[in-house]
């Protein structure tokens, strides 16, 4: 055996170790005190740790034991390694992969708990990254090993923290395109000659069929349905979900009319007979007001023609189908990104939806419980477009698993008696950082630079009156780092050119309204964009500029006459020092060094976030490398601002004088 792989073995066994005394003491010092202790490699000891937390689960497992609390406090140890810095982000979501992989789904249930009760941990920093996919492929898998007509419960909670997990700009939650989920079809019997109405049940059971347990019995069976139903009605009702399901169909005129016709008679139905009239069971209502109006309900339709008169006999299924016709609706009437232009409706169509969409609110007042105050919220969400497919139908597809964003059956609340119909009121105050009430005492208006003019003076209309704010620079000292950048002899590429800044190019308009005449003189020449119209007006003001102005001749490439300002002055002289100077890599690298852990102290005076500072604390433990990223950040965001004087005058500001003379001097 060779000395590095017995290395790796005997610290193996020592974490294995270590780490079945830290479950027993539920802490993790004594696998931090190892990881310590034992030499070797950074990057080494992880992936052994790593190693053997996932052996000493894998002897839970094999051991086959019962209790989830030893596999979660395995987890929760994981956790804590990778805050105290030994463990990699990825073993938590291994460890959880494996456990899921290996239990039941009744013990799945439990662990998943635990993963929901802990996603505001996911989200943190530390581990959203390394993470999120990790969590992405187990909940897949385990909506793959769940039945969606049985653990429809389950399958809820797996797509709802995904929802709580993912952004709302997160691409695998959303879709993009609009698209219809045209794969959940509903399947009935489309053969009449293999159909069970007409025959008599009572048959059945004269030839000895019992009733099993769990199955009806007659105290629990309404009363026989007054509904004629045959199988023209069967077949119309459920060739209805088709259109739903895509409801695009309902722009071809011969699908309409099969939709319209269909449509009436299912209608008609639900309004010649009533639930009152069909005597429903009033003891499973008082049953079902007793216990606080839940109820558990499917979300797919069960279509057997033996259960197709007690379906029109619930008042829940009737809802399921009435809502599912507002929604049809405001896609056909709704504008729609991705809705083609010949989805159009005519005068015909757009009359008889009116017409049935007052039908369906009336039929939902008749149905009861409490039928008036469960169409009056289903009115409100209707007027607030809640119910709208063209804002939810293309809402998400969480976990690349596709949500029924088709018209199918809703899962809905029962309402209770204590629901009313409210505005909405704001409960939260803003936040403190946003008044201005926080520790910084700053107002983040959401833009840098508006959020630096907005906190230069804490008494706005007082700084308006200040003298200094009467102020005009020359138009030479202002336009002199256009004209040295210009110059192509300076290399300076376009994009980091003054004239690309739009801080730069109002001031810079605004300037020439009132100090130069060029500005009100008419041209020819079309500018895609004010960078290009400043260029011309550079080339113009090099000609009329003091001599001791660096203007030598700028090349545009063109020959043209003087009026386009395309033929630009020639000067061969050269003032260092009216373009300020930008701040090097090696200062930057020299600051940090002398800053060191007072890096923070320079930071309120560089106008830096607090969000801002968190993430270079995160990025690098080492002082001075966050020093040098604190420079970094704030060179990225002032951009051709980040200039030598400007730091100075923080360093001064802050409190290291030294430093910024020693600056001012290189």
């Amino acid at each position: 055996m060779s000395p590095s792989l017995f290395n790796f073995v005997d610290a193996r066994d020592k974490f294995t170790a270590s780490a079945r005394h830290s479950l027993v003491g539920k802490s993790s010092k004594p696998l931090v005190n190892v990881f310590n202790q034992f030499p070797g490699n950074e990057a080494e000891k992880k992936t052994t740790l790593d190693q053997a937390l996932r052996a000493v689960l894998g002897d839970q497992i094999v051991e086959r034991k019962e209790n989830c609390d030893e596999y979660l406090s395995l987890i929760y140890l994981s956790i804590d390694a990778v805050t105290e810095g030994i463990c990699s982000p990825t073993t938590p979501f291994l460890l959880l992969g494996d456990v899921l992989d290996c239990l039941p789904l009744d013990q799945c249930d439990k662990i998943f708990s635990f993963v929901e009760e802990n996603v505001s941990t996911w989200k943190s920093n530390s581990f959203y990254t390394a993470g999120k996919n990790y969590l992405l492929r187990m909940c897949n898998d385990l909506l793959r090993r769940l039945s969606k007509s049985q653990n429809t419960v389950f399958c809820g909670r797996i797509q709802l923290f995904l929802a709580r997990l993912f952004p709302l700009s997160e691409k695998s939650g959303l879709n993009l395109q609009s698209q219809f989920n045209l794969e959940n079809i509903t399947v009935f019997n489309k053969n009449e000659q293999e159909s069970t109405f007409g025959q008599k049940h009572t048959e059945e059971k004269e030839d000895g069929m019992e009733v099993e347990e769990g199955e009806m019995g007659e105290e629990d069976t309404p009363a026989p349905c007054s509904i004629p139903i045959d199988y023209n009605l069967y077949r119309k009702f459920w060739t209805l979900q088709d259109y739903f399901r895509n409801p695009v169909q309902c722009y071809d005129k011969f699908s309409w009319m099969t939709f319209l016709k269909f449509s009436d008679e299912t209608l008609a139905v639900f309004k010649s007979y009533k639930l009152d009239d069909m005597q429903v069971s009033k003891r499973k209502l008082e049953e079902l007001r007793a216990s606080g109006g839940e109820h558990v309900y499917f979300a797919k339709f069960l279509t057997s023609e033996k259960l197709m008169d007690l379906q029109l006999s619930d008042s829940n299924f009737r809802r399921h189908i009435l809502l599912q016709y507002l929604i049809l609706f405001q896609y056909l009437k709704g504008q729609v990104k991705f809705k083609s232009s010949s989805c159009v409706l005519n005068d015909d169509q757009t009359t008889w939806i009116e017409e049935t969409t007052q039908l369906v609110f009336q039929l939902l007042k008749e149905i009861p419980p409490d039928g008036d105050k469960f169409a009056t919220m289903v009115e409100v969400s209707h007027d607030l477009r809640i119910l709208s497919l063209s804002d939810t139908s293309r809402g998400y597809s969480l976990g690349r698993v596709p949500v029924r964003r088709a018209l199918g059956p809703l899962v809905t609340r029962r309402m209770t008696v204590d629901d009313k119909v409210k505005r909405p009121t704001r409960k939260r105050q803003a936040p403190e950082d946003f008044l201005g009430k926080g520790p910084d005492s700053k107002i983040f208006m959401g833009n840098d630079e508006l959020t630096r003019l907005w906190n230069l003076n804490h008494d706005n209309m007082e700084a308006c009156k200040s003298d200094s704010r009467e102020f005009m620079p020359p138009l030479d000292e202002f336009f002199a780092e256009a004209i040295e950048q210009a110059d192509p002899t300076n290399m300076v590429e376009d994009e980091y050119k003054a004239v690309r800044n739009p801080n730069y190019g109002w001031r810079a308009l605004r300037l020439l309204s009132r100090r130069s005449p060029h500005f009100f003189q008419p041209t020819n020449q079309k500018f895609k964009s004010l960078a290009d119209y400043l260029d011309s007006m550079v080339s113009k003001l090099a000609k009329e500029l003091p001599k001791d102005i660096p203007s030598e001749e700028i090349k545009t490439g063109e020959e043209d006459d003087d009026d386009n300002g395309d033929n630009l002055l020639k000067d061969s002289n050269d003032s260092p020092g009216i373009q300020s100077k930008m701040v090097t890599n090696q200062q930057m690298d020299d600051i940090a060094a002398k800053l060191g852990a007072q890096w923070k102290s320079l930071a309120s005076h560089l106008e830096m976030k607090a969000a801002e500072l968190r993430e270079i604390e995160t990025d690098s433990e080492d002082l001075d490398m966050q020093a040098k990223l604190l420079l970094v950040a704030w060179q990225d965001r002032e951009g051709s601002q980040a200039t030598v004087e400007t730091l100075v005058a923080a360093l001064g500001a802050a409190g290291f004088p030294e430093i910024a003379d020693n600056l001012s001097e290189a």
